[in-house]
């Protein structure tokens, strides 16, 4: 944690500030697009939500008081980013955030990032139909293999509600695999 701390600082002075970001890109960058792409599955999408990510956590970092790990107070800004460009897109094209899921998922196939085959868009299609917090302990259980304890901190819900979530996304997921 102190090795956190001296980082931090660095990021926060004007003369290591340049370094350390670079750092801070270099260490997050591929982990944090992984866990954005899950949410919106489209890969410009992600792109530009990871950019409005890490210029909210230049912005607000000198705002981190250290209270979680810079990890999970990142995650938790590109998370509540992802979440945010699902709802504004879905109201621009006059929909809800479940159809505009519905729809990317449709249209997987077609995205030159997306390497999966017919049982990964199966799944995805099972996922769409999710409510909100299920999917997202759900994707980040399943895709991105992250503890609960750090989920808790990323998402701000017990352990105990997220194991619960969790459990509940898988079942309605195999229900949805075995009937379709």
């Amino acid at each position: 944690m102190q090795e956190e701390k001296e980082f931090i600082e660095e990021l926060l002075n004007p003369k290591t500030q340049n370094q350390a970001f670079q750092k801070l890109l270099r260490d997050y960058q591929r982990p944090l697009y992984n866990h954005i792409r899950n949410i919106v599955l489209n890969h410009d999408d992600a792109d530009d939500v990871l950019q409005n990510t890490f210029v909210k956590v230049f912005q607000y970092l000198k705002n981190f008081k250290g209270e979680s790990k810079l990890f999970s107070w990142m995650y938790r800004i590109a998370t509540n980013e992802a979440i945010t460009f699902i709802n504004q897109k879905a109201k621009r094209n006059g929909t809800t955030s479940e159809a505009l899921q519905s729809k990317i998922v449709d249209n997987l196939k077609a995205d030159t990032y997306f390497d999966g085959n017919e049982i990964q868009i199966k799944l995805q299609k099972a996922i769409v139909l999710l409510p909100e917090k299920q999917q997202l302990v759900f994707k980040m259980k399943y895709f991105e293999e992250i503890k609960y304890e750090d989920m808790s901190e990323i998402l701000g819900t017990s352990v105990g509600a997220l194991k619960a979530s969790y459990h509940h996304a898988v079942k309605k997921i195999e229900d949805f695999m075995k009937n379709n």
